[in-house]
């Protein structure tokens, strides 16, 4: 973990442009990590302009807790699986240095962040907290906050959907199969260029957008 941070050299008046970014994705097996695990991770390292899609990574997890028949439904990751997978402890170095260096931009940072948090303080004792971009928060911050957005549910007209692909849909990028951690990471890393070139703009610097 010292290594991930000191490679770290991000700072919040950086331009966008200049910014090495990676995806990054967690299938989990619920949404409490109190009661549910990791069960899979995938990042793919991108910036503004291109995609490294053949330098993608992805680890299946030995989950902590049991797998439930909805978890299954959803990621087809099932015990089998599962079965020779190593546990995060012993994956995350292969992890962190997959994302040395660069911004993780992820889609529901409540997700990953409070999973890899409970995850590794209940494997190593530590914190494992860092900055990243959220993309359902900048699509939040476009149709939930603006006063428009207020009055048209006030007038009945509902919210508009942050669902990856939904948020995808609008700026015409195609569906992809959900519930896979790697194709989320790319379908993450699509969305923000999308977003950026659409509404936010490549100048824009660092520290206007990470949380």
């Amino acid at each position: 973990m010292q290594a991930f941070f000191r490679a770290f050299k991000i700072t919040p008046a950086m331009p966008l442009e200049e910014a090495p970014l990676v995806a990054l994705d967690i299938e989990t097996t619920g949404l409490d990590p109190r009661r549910h695990s990791i069960i899979s991770i995938g990042v793919v390292p991108f910036d503004l302009d291109r995609i490294l899609f053949s330098q993608r990574r992805q680890w299946l997890l030995k989950p902590r807790f049991p797998l439930e028949p909805r978890s299954v439904v959803l990621h087809h990751i099932t015990d089998a699986d599962l079965a020779d997978a190593p546990d995060l402890n012993e994956a995350l170095g292969d992890v962190l240095q997959a994302m040395a260096g660069r911004l993780p931009v992820v889609h529901y940072r409540s997700i990953e962040r409070a999973f890899l948090e409970s995850a590794i303080r209940f494997r190593l004792g530590e914190s494992l907290v860092f900055p990243m971009i959220d993309t359902m928060e900048l699509e939040a911050r476009v149709h939930r906050q603006p006063l428009s957005a207020r009055i048209r549910r006030w007038l009945g007209g509902g919210q508009l959907s942050l669902r990856l692909q939904d948020c995808r849909a609008r700026y015409g990028l195609p569906g992809y199969p959900p519930h896979h951690a790697v194709i989320d990471a790319l379908a993450t890393a699509e969305l923000f260029q999308a977003q950026i070139a659409t509404r936010l703009g490549r100048e824009a610097r660092v520290g206007e957008l990470w949380c």
